[in-house]
């Protein structure tokens, strides 16, 4: 019995699943008889009148900001014609490239032509071999004119206007389309940078206009002219070198950081890109735009800057130089360039960086001009170069506080002992002046530590130095920086050179006794960066205590996240290939010795026979300052040349700031205090003050050292 009653079910099953399915399979039929029959032709004729491409979304590259959120570097946008291959007849093209060029012209905008003929009067704008190729390139005969050839073009082009201005206009872009080539899915830029009215006038007949796109790229900002241009750096258009190496994520016609953070921090500040659908009819019409997938602005840079301080200093180096240059100071010396640095004692944290002269970032953005990059290549002052860390310098005087601290930290010298200057330091069959003898034919007489720092006593520190020799004073340089990257966050940042029996044997060279007296006083093999003076001189004021220098506050994503310092810190290395093992040893340094200098070092600024004196004399604030001049080697017409050094801390009591400037040929590190005191002035909100010049030929002379 139940053995019956399942095969009935089982038959009834079966019975309903045939007649589900043979419905099923009359619905198809019908479907397809409608698609296939009713409205085939229908169908066909979408589907043979529209296409499908993606475009690229270029991402808002991320902004550039001082400490306090200045914007220094933006991004703005603007709008760029361009024309993709549509499947409309030649005549049709060459009618729309004429309306499109009309529209240009109506509201004054530059458009691409690189055709090489001009018209009224008829001439070839190619000269010699380039001619000879370019009419073989283009099956043109050798003997063929202008307008010959004009010809030629009008009718290899179809061009049926009869006005040769009409027809020259066409020319233009059908010689660039097939110079660079286009297609549906590869377009041709014609214009870039058109106004609103005529985005508007292109959409609103977009009708009359097949084929045209109207996209919008980010164009890079500097908006404060040439501030901070070589910490900034510039971004420009890739070239085909990175491209080759870049394509992958790069396209030909993006931008890259070239120099300075745009180029160190490219990976951070390029964002990513965004993705949009296109459908359009083969005649070139839009018919509908889908974004897939959004783009991501770059991330924003925070610099340690102070854009106000910046700006000042900037400009005191720059009246410094000039100054110098025109004999303000009484002597007039061809002075070729400088550079300045600012920064906090205690966090290392780089406030201002300025190097003399500078350039214009924004013009090297827009596509420099080949006058204008002469003008930059060819300058002997070297405007491209970021002299704070790209350049060094023997340091002179204002190296003699190392020299100071080692000789009292490994008692070869002491606190209270007095070295009597004669005049002439006389050893090992020659003999070392000190600066007084060569003005004043006597010495200084017996001086202290804290007087010979005052007086900038070269023989003081030979005999210094002479004691203890290289090793020593290679042991505490070192610990002060000096001789090392200061591995701040900008790329091109060079070692510089630290007297040394070992640096002196990379030279093959036999390092000798006297290569120690004159290292003592900043001279021979020493060259140091703006920069590591600027460290070193920190760590003079905070007390002897190591700093990471810094020019990098923080990074803002675009979802307001920030990145690391750890982050920020493995990036840089990786990307700048900097040794983390190039650190020096620890050194606690007694704190009463650095008081002792320091206290010389105020005697600078504030004792009457204080080198740098008549520049301080009226300060309301403390400081502890140092005057150097190195002689540099000879100009091209064998005059010598004097690099001249300021240095100093404030206030004297409890440091904030060091300042440190440096001018190429300056003559006398007295000079350089004067753009060293407006900086402190402007820092310290004080109004900048003038220093009475009228001082006694004495004091003068013994203030200039």
């Amino acid at each position: 019995m139940s053995r019956g009653i399942n095969k009935k079910n089982i038959n009834f099953r079966y019975n309903i699943v045939t007649i589900f399915t043979y419905f099923i399979g009359i619905i198809l039929i019908i479907k397809l008889f409608s698609l296939q029959i009713v409205h085939g032709a229908e169908y066909r004729e979408q589907s043979n009148t529209r296409l499908t491409r993606e475009s690229i979304l270029d991402a808002a590259r991320g902004e550039i900001l001082d400490k306090s959120g200045n914007v220094l570097v933006t991004s703005s946008q603007r709008f760029n014609l361009e024309l993709y291959k549509s499947k409309i007849d030649t005549e049709v093209l060459n009618n729309t490239i004429l309306r499109i060029i009309n529209v240009l012209e109506k509201y004054n905008i530059s458009y691409t032509d690189s055709f090489p003929i001009s018209i009224n009067p008829f001439a070839f704008n190619i000269d010699g071999d380039n001619l000879d190729k370019w009419k073989e390139t283009y099956d043109i005969q050798e003997d063929a004119s202008a307008e010959d050839a004009f010809n030629k073009f009008k009718e290899k082009y179809k061009i049926q206007n009869e006005d040769i201005s009409e027809a020259r206009k066409i020319m233009a872009i059908r010689y660039a389309i097939v110079r660079e080539g286009y297609s549906s899915t590869k377009s041709l830029t014609i214009a870039k940078d058109i106004p609103r009215e005529a985005v508007a006038e292109f959409s609103e007949n977009a009708d009359q206009f097949p084929g045209i796109n109207i996209y919008v790229e980010p164009v890079r900002q500097y908006t404060a002219g040439n501030l901070a241009s070589h910490i900034l750096g510039y971004a420009a258009k890739i070239n085909d070198i990175e491209y080759q190496e870049k394509k992958d994520t790069y396209s030909q016609n993006d931008i890259i950081g070239k120099t300075g953070i745009e180029y160190l921090f490219e990976e951070y500040l390029r964002g990513e890109k965004g993705i949009k659908q296109i459908d359009m009819a083969v005649d070139g019409t839009i018919t509908a735009e889908v974004v897939s997938e959004e783009a991501v602005a770059g991330a924003d840079i925070v610099l340690t800057i102070d854009s106000k301080l910046q700006q000042i200093a900037e400009q005191a180096l720059k009246d410094n130089i000039e100054k110098i240059k025109n004999g303000g100071f009484g002597e007039k010396y061809d002075a070729r360039g400088g550079s300045c640095v600012v920064m906090n004692v205690k966090t290392g944290e780089v406030l201002a960086m300025a190097s003399y002269p500078d350039y214009t970032p924004q013009s090297f953005a827009d596509g420099i001009s080949n006058e204008e990059w002469k003008s930059y290549s060819e300058n002997k002052s070297y405007p491209l170069l970021n002299k704070t860390i790209q350049s060094a310098y023997e340091p002179g005087s204002i190296f003699k506080m190392v020299t100071a601290m080692a000789g009292l930290e490994s008692g070869n010298i002491t606190l209270t002992e007095r070295i009597n200057d004669t005049g002439i330091y006389k050893k090992y069959g020659s003999e070392w002046k000190c600066w007084y003898y060569t003005d004043y034919h006597r010495g200084h007489g017996y001086l202290n530590v804290i007087g010979a720092i005052e007086k900038s006593c070269n023989f003081f520190f030979y005999e210094t130095a002479d004691r203890m020799g290289i090793d020593v004073l290679d042991k505490y340089a070192k610990y002060f920086g000096l001789g090392v990257k200061t591995q701040v966050e900008l790329p091109g940042e060079i070692s510089g050179t630290l007297a040394s029996k070992e640096y002196a044997e990379s030279i093959n060279r036999t390092w000798n006794p006297g290569d120690t007296i004159n290292a003592a006083i900043g001279q021979g093999y020493n060259k140091f960066t703006p920069l590591q003076m600027t460290k070193y001189l920190s760590m003079v004021a905070n007390g002897g205590n190591n700093i990471d220098v810094s020019i990098i506050k923080t990074i803002k994503n675009a979802d307001g996240t920030e990145v690391s310092k750890e982050e920020i810190n493995n990036f840089v290395a990786q990307k700048l290939g900097l040794d983390s093992n190039e650190q020096s040893e620890d050194i606690q340094l007694n704190s009463e010795y650095l008081n002792a200098v320091k206290q010389g070092m105020k005697s600078v600024t504030s004792g009457e026979s204080g080198t740098a004196y008549v520049r301080f004399r009226d300060f309301n604030i403390p400081v502890g300052g140092k005057t150097g001049s190195a002689e540099a080697g000879f100009d091209e017409n064998n005059n010598k040349l004097v690099n001249a050094w300021f240095a100093a801390f404030a206030p004297y009591d409890q440091p904030e700031i060091a300042v440190v400037v440096m001018v190429e040929n300056g003559g006398h590190g007295n000079y350089t205090a004067e753009a060293v005191r407006n900086i402190m002035a402007e820092y310290f909100g004080m109004n900048t003050q003038n220093v009475t010049e009228d001082i006694s030929a004495m004091s003068y002379m013994e203030s200039i050292r």
